[in-house]
């Protein structure tokens, strides 16, 4: 993607981004950082119709740039500090 902090392309189309908004508004672990390929927890949509996504560690560092640029971030970077539900006990 032009300009963009990470200096590379998502590869969107016009008018994925609505479908895709409306479809799978989470990030899954399929969402890797532009920057370093890392899990994304952070998705900035930018004002100019594309979308880039972050690790956390690069999310933090690109926000203040992303700000001005972005018309919406999603940050789910809390989930890294999560407490894992516990799984059943088998009491066999």
């Amino acid at each position: 993607m032009e300009g963009s902090p990470s200096g590379g392309s998502r590869g969107k189309r016009e008018g994925e981004n609505e479908m895709n908004t409306a479809l799978a508004p989470e990030l899954t672990v399929a969402d890797r950082c532009d920057r370093c390929g890392a899990q994304a927890y952070i998705r900035a949509r930018l004002v100019s119709g594309g979308e880039l996504l972050f690790c956390a560690h690069h999310g933090r560092e690109h926000l203040p740039a992303l700000q001005g640029q972005a018309v919406e971030i999603h940050d789910e970077s809390a989930r890294l500090t999560e407490t894992p539900a516990s799984a059943p006990i088998d009491e066999r």
